[in-house]
């Protein structure tokens, strides 16, 4: 379990997670997360330590992709090795140059004014005058788009289904036992109320065991009702 200010994000907490694991000998094969915890540099991070992270991965939030009918970054092919973006009219890149970013390296990829201006698929590559493609590094960036591929496929929400168990846990804990409001002050006291909290729902969950009481029913919205309802004749 791990305790963390309120403003870090999920996947900066990771590394710790996996670091606590492994001193433990319990650093798995395969990691279930939520889409908080998936990044790129976090899926090959947890790659080189032998574990696959598996989850949600970011979408492409730009709005070639949100339309569905515009040119992503999957549509230009990527020279690496020649540091050269080739558009899907044809034309190539003019400069390849790395951009650091809060801590994080990307590479901006910038096409010719000349060439976009007159491009007869520019309505569908860019707004602007010309299309810059922001770049993860290569690993990164090959690691997220396999990422986004396995996600697609059938295989990855039947595995995906496993962390229904543990959103059912979470959900218990902030629903009936407040885990997500702290009752102290300070990050030490806040570990120990979700340490105790935890201990806590084992308690509940092994009463409720031995005195065999059933499991409930999952909940439906009012919605889900209303549509399942059968329609009148």
């Amino acid at each position: 379990m791990e305790t963390t200010p309120a403003p870090v994000v999920d996947r900066d907490a990771l590394d710790d997670i996996h670091a606590a694991l492994d001193t433990k000998g319990l650093l798995p094969d395969t990691h279930l997360a939520d889409a908080g915890y998936v990044a790129a540099d976090q899926l090959v991070a947890s790659r080189k330590k032998g574990v696959t992270l598996f989850g949600p991965a970011p979408k492409d939030d730009q709005w070639q992709a949100r339309s569905g009918e515009g040119f992503t970054v999957q549509d230009f092919r990527l020279d690496w090795d020649r540091e050269m973006a080739t558009c899907p009219a044809g034309h190539q890149s003019k400069s390849w140059a790395p951009d650091d970013h809060q801590g994080r390296t990307a590479f901006k990829v910038r096409f010719s004014t000349t060439d976009c201006r007159s491009c007869p698929l520019k309505t569908q590559c860019t707004r602007s005058g010309r299309r810059l493609l922001t770049l993860r590094p290569r690993e990164e960036h090959e690691t997220l788009e396999a990422a986004r591929q396995r996600e697609e496929q059938l295989a990855f929400s039947k595995e995906y289904r496993q962390r229904a168990g543990i959103e059912g846990t979470i959900s218990a804990g902030v629903r009936g036992l407040h885990l997500r409001r702290s009752r102290y002050i300070g990050l030490t006291k806040t570990h120990l109320q979700h340490v105790l909290t935890a201990a806590a729902m084992n308690l509940i969950r092994l009463g409720a065991w031995f005195a065999g009481t059933p499991l409930a029913r999952t909940r439906q919205s009012a919605s889900t009702k209303l549509m399942m309802a059968p329609i009148p004749a």
